[in-house]
């Protein structure tokens, strides 16, 4: 088994969804919070902004209270019906770009489900509720605070339609309420909040010149955190250029096997047909290399003969990321070696304007913390921006450093000193080292295009 060399102090790494911008949406029951939201979503026109509600947040009601609550004599409006403290750690807790399960609240039943929602990596979060801008600690996370304000009556009409139709309540019981809770509650509560506003909505989400203000102030703070990200790396790779490459690198070694797989491999007349051949191969080798990173246990077993052998068995369950789309090419020789590995997949891409490494799809395995070993898959690595990033997910996952193994056919020697600055616990299988700004061109020639 490959030791590891011993521990050095990390180098830092914000991922680009850490520090995320954040929008608190108040106003009045009914006036367009959500609507306005949707409208800066669709605006924003990008993949990474969510609308987290308050209403998730709700406390579940005990059994007296839910009484009330449906006889409409409980007061479901003020501060102290929101559990305040879980929405300031999960709100922490995506500013430090961790996962988080936000809890789903039922309505029709006053209590919060037991299945949660799982959110991680969102860009932009935006906070939406009557009392977003109440507590002083989601205030100091909030980098734009919004109030939509609307007439009263207008705001009646729209919660009389909303619940009837999406809460299944009696339009006498929603009066009632009105006047008892949410009307006294706005007066004491919520139009306070228009004087920490920093902008005041009118009209809702037909403001189109109020919306477009937004969208552009979001998008300045956005450009800003990229390039503070690009500049992080380009630094990461500055103060690693002159390090030798740590104990923890496993490069195969080149007999003549290897030289003759990769001679064909970089060969440019080689057909495809041949190429994916050859690759397979390697990618076994690789993956077979991989295994001896892995825990293993003494475990004693008897021949046919009845002789006692002392050998080893797998200390727990061994599973595979891929990064899509190059770490697919190792995926025929991973299942050549391990034919019922777990494996789960993650998209990371870099943006043609900016170059910043975004993260489009993740799928694990919810319990992936608890596997032994965790194979990682591209088929190449240059700058290491895009393998930083995905062992950032993993970690960020429950999934421990010395457990991740990195694999793969071609590095980068800066992009690889990089990633071990930022993650010096794991383990690298490379076949061979290459260019920092080589251009990708595995996945191009295994896939065709």
């Amino acid at each position: 088994m490959a030791s590891t060399s011993p521990a050095a102090a990390a180098a830092c790494y914000t991922p680009p969804w850490a520090d995320m911008s954040m929008i608190g949406v108040a106003g009045s029951s009914g006036s367009g919070k959500t609507s306005l939201a949707v409208e800066i979503v669709k605006a924003l026109d990008l993949p990474w902004v969510i609308i987290l509600s308050i209403d998730s947040f709700y406390k579940s009601l005990n059994e007296e209270q839910n009484r009330l609550a449906h006889l409409n004599e409980y007061d479901l409006d003020s501060p102290a019906s929101i559990d305040f403290d879980l929405l300031v750690e999960c709100l922490s807790q995506l500013k430090q770009g961790k996962r988080v399960n936000i809890p789903v609240y039922s309505f029709p039943l006053h209590q919060r489900l037991e299945e949660t929602v799982s959110v991680y990596s969102p860009h932009v979060v935006i906070l939406e509720g009557n009392l977003a801008l109440v507590d002083p600690r989601v205030l100091k996370m909030l980098d734009m605070k919004i109030f939509v304000e609307a007439d009263l009556d207008l705001c009646l009409s729209r919660r009389l339609v909303r619940d009837v139709r999406e809460r299944g309540r009696d339009i006498e019981g929603i009066i009632k309420q009105w006047f008892d809770w949410v009307k006294p509650v706005y007066l004491k509560w919520v139009e306070p909040q228009k004087e920490g506003a920093d902008i005041i909505v009118p009209r809702g989400m037909q403001n189109k010149m109020a919306i477009a203000m937004i969208v552009n102030q979001v998008r300045r703070m956005l450009k800003d955190k990229s390039i503070r990200h690009n500049a992080e790396l380009e630094k990461l790779g500055q103060d690693v250029e002159d390090s030798p490459l740590p104990e923890n690198v496993i490069l195969l070694e080149h007999k003549p096997q290897i030289r003759g797989v990769g001679t064909i491999l970089r060969n440019t007349i080689t057909p495809q047909e041949e190429f994916v051949f050859y690759f397979n191969r390697l990618s076994a080798i690789l993956i077979e290399t991989a295994l001896d990173c892995h825990s293993y246990l003494p475990s004693t077993v008897y021949t046919s003969q009845g002789y006692g052998y002392n050998g080893l068995k797998s200390a727990g369950i061994i599973s595979a990321v891929v990064i899509l789309r190059g770490g697919s090419c190792l995926e025929p020789g991973l299942r050549r070696t391990i034919p019922d590995c777990l494996t789960g997949r993650m998209l990371i891409q870099s943006n043609l304007r900016t170059a910043e490494p975004e993260l489009h799809y993740l799928k694990l395995f919810p319990d992936i913390e608890k596997h032994k070993t965790v194979l990682l898959l591209d088929s190449q690595m240059s700058s290491g921006g895009a393998a930083l990033m995905a062992v950032k997910v993993l970690v960020d996952h429950g999934v421990a450093e010395e457990k991740i193994v990195f694999v793969t056919c071609l590095a980068g020697k800066r992009g690889l000193k990089r990633l071990l600055s930022v993650f010096p616990k794991i383990q690298v299988v490379a076949a061979n080292m290459g260019d920092e700004y080589e251009k990708r061109w595995i996945e191009e020639r295994y896939f065709g295009c």
